[in-house]
């Protein structure tokens, strides 16, 4: 394990615990190697090779633009068990370049030793609930390495699902699971006698593995209907809308559930269900116009004296903790949100960015006050740590404590609103809901 992926492999369990605070992982692997190529979705960009590498046991060389690869990022990249992964628009000579990269990876795969493989090749400007199809590289890479070391040893394929309630949004939700293993070995004979056919098999087979790990919505058009499903019964992934007595893994197989059945009914031939479709969008649409939230309409119907107690009290307990976050970290966070906005123009690398920017930037910005702790504090070395690796504890206490002050300032807003209407609007989409859905999905 090199330098870096070693201090990465660590500390990124804390940072992403405070990103994320509801996170689980299913079916994680015990073993820290394993000849073993790990295929997973690609749903949120940067973000996803942080967290499937960290939150999982297996450590794991994984496949990286090529144009990431610079010659000052070279170095730390390369620490990072990081492998460039050339394609058409980076230049001449890509097949010859990545032929080397497998090469690698053979190597890699032969010393016992798992590579982490994005099959979907790219992630969506927007996030949706589905996998793309999947690239033939990862089976490809797994057989070639066979083929080098005379098929002497087991060489496995699995595939990993990483499942954001939305993975930009701080504070929201993240469940990886992983897939049973596929012994590329078993399949020697057929492969010899027509590898060709092997590889589409199999990476179909892989395929079907990791729209299991998801929740994947067949066709993009019914990925609407399925969140505002989602929404309005309260029980699936959302990052928003969700009843909170509900395990994060009650939710994940509601949502993967709920993807299923979608995907095995005609939409466009069931009455109910496009009526829904339909009126649900309108509803949606209401609610934009209106610049009103579906979350916060609820908690108007289901708090008829429009308490915010809750909130007062929050930041009541937060304000001293909130203070001292504020003071450590609130100037580099507004500066790291800034530059990473300004300088990625796609929103998808926001969430990862900010994560691993602000993580470097806030963590050595802090370090100076370990000293100053010993020296005017307290002279002792230990509360000094201590405090240090409490600063992130304070900042995320500031961010609470902003959070709640202004959901305390727009449900206040909310509260002198004249919801009927729409509340009406909602419980009769409710009542369509009901009639056009399975009742193992009602609200």
């Amino acid at each position: 394990m090199r330098l870096v992926y070693f201090i990465l492999f660590f500390t990124l369990k804390y940072t992403l615990r405070v990103f994320y605070p509801r996170q689980k992982t299913v079916n994680s692997p015990k073993e820290f190697g394993g000849r073993t190529i790990y295929v997973s979705n690609h749903a949120a960009s940067f973000m996803d090779p942080l967290v499937v590498a960290s939150m999982r046991n297996p450590i794991v060389f994984f496949m990286t633009r090529s144009d990431v690869f610079t010659p000052i990022s070279k170095p730390l990249l390369w620490a990072s068990h990081m492998l460039p992964i050339y394609r058409q628009q980076d230049g001449e000579d890509t097949k010859a370049k990545n032929e080397e990269v497998f090469q690698k990876c053979s190597r890699i795969l032969s010393f016992g030793r798992n590579l982490l493989i994005f099959g979907e090749g790219f992630t969506d400007d927007t996030f949706v609930r589905r996998l793309k199809p999947l690239k033939k590289g990862a089976v490809r890479i797994g057989f070639k390495t066979l083929e080098n070391i005379n098929w002497k040893k087991k060489i496995y394929v699995a595939g990993v699902g990483c499942n954001y309630s939305k993975p930009n949004k701080m504070r929201s939700d993240l469940l990886v699971s992983t897939s049973d293993k596929i012994c590329l070995n078993d399949y020697r004979e057929e492969y010899e006698e027509n590898p060709n056919k092997v590889i589409t098999d199999l990476t179909k087979k892989v395929e079907t593995l990791m729209q299991e790990q998801i929740t994947h919505v067949e066709k993009m058009e019914n990925t609407s209907l399925h969140e505002n499903i989602m929404i309005l019964s309260r029980r699936g992934m959302n990052a928003d809308s969700f009843d909170r007595k509900l395990s994060l893994l009650d939710r994940w197989n509601y949502s993967r559930a709920l993807a299923k059945w979608i995907n095995q009914e005609d939409v466009e031939s069931n009455e109910k269900l496009t009526q829904f479709k339909k009126d649900a969008e309108r509803y949606f649409s209401l609610l934009k116009r209106f610049k009103l939230e579906e979350r916060l309409l609820f908690w108007k119907i289901n708090n008829p004296k429009t308490s915010r107690v809750k909130e007062v009290l929050t930041m009541i307990a937060l304000t001293p903790f909130a203070i001292i976050g504020t003071l450590h970290l609130g100037l580099p966070y507004i500066i790291v949100k800034r530059f990473v906005e300004k300088s990625f123009r796609r929103k998808v690398f926001h969430g990862s960015v900010k994560l691993i920017v602000g993580k470097v930037a806030m963590g050595f910005l802090n370090i100076p006050f370990i000293f100053l702790f010993h020296a005017y504090i307290y002279p002792s070395w230990w509360l000094a740590i201590l405090y240090y690796f409490m600063i992130g504890i304070f900042g995320l206490c500031a961010y609470v404590w902003m959070l709640n002050f202004k959901d305390f300032k727009v449900k206040g807003v909310v509260a002198k609103m004249d919801t009927s209407k729409l509340a009406k609007k909602r419980s009769e989409l409710v009542e369509k809901l009901k009639a056009a859905i399975p009742e193992e999905f009602h609200p």
